[in-house]
């Protein structure tokens, strides 16, 4: 088996492609030790001494550290993916699975504004999330309201240095011109 690795803009998250469908449906983001508890690859990989965060993706898994150094942390990782893909172990536990889905119920946003949210989440869909996937993150829609939009930043995206100015140059230009509604983007 054979992981390429690759650096993210976040200097503190590296993102692995194991070269097989990690998450077949939505995505999933451990903070914890405690929280990776759901998926027996997580909890692997938060034992190494330095692993802050765990975001699984379609076929990647985005991996942040503290203040460890890389080239320290990534045998020990590249070895827990490996190790686990070849266990034939369930990537999540059989009651877990966490997805965006499972944001949708946080939702907020007025009645009156649902096609500028339908649009926004289109966008959001098809040009922004593809996007940022290439850099081992994600961003979903959180809410709307008097002209502001809500997102959430997971993965290499949550706590990265240029995710402002992704917010706000990338994003936020791209809903404004196609939904004249849109006053500004914050991260929620």
């Amino acid at each position: 088996m054979f992981i390429q690795t690759e650096a993210t803009p976040n200097p503190a998250t590296q993102k692995f492609l194991p070269g097989k469908v990690v998450m077949e449906n939505g995505t999933a983001e451990f903070r914890s030790a405690a929280e990776a508890e759901a998926s027996p690859l997580a909890a692997r990989l938060f034992e190494i001494p330095g692993v802050t965060g765990v975001y699984f993706g379609y076929d990647f898994i985005s991996v942040s550290k503290d203040n460890a150094e890389w080239q320290h942390l990534k045998p020990a990782i590249l070895g827990s993916i490996m190790e686990h893909f070849m266990s034939g172990k369930p990537v999540m536990g059989d009651a877990s699975i966490l997805s965006e889905d499972a944001d949708a119920g946080d939702e907020f946003f007025d009645e009156g504004d649902e096609s500028i949210v339908l649009t926004i989440k289109e966008l959001l869909e098809t040009r922004v999330r593809p996007a940022v996937a290439q850099d081992g993150g994600d961003i979903t829609f959180r809410g709307f309201k008097d002209g502001k939009v809500y997102l959430n930043m997971k993965g290499s995206c949550s706590g990265c240095p240029s995710s402002t100015a992704t917010l706000k140059h990338g994003v936020q230009n791209l809903l404004r011109h196609f939904v004249p509604e849109v006053q500004e983007v914050i991260a929620a």
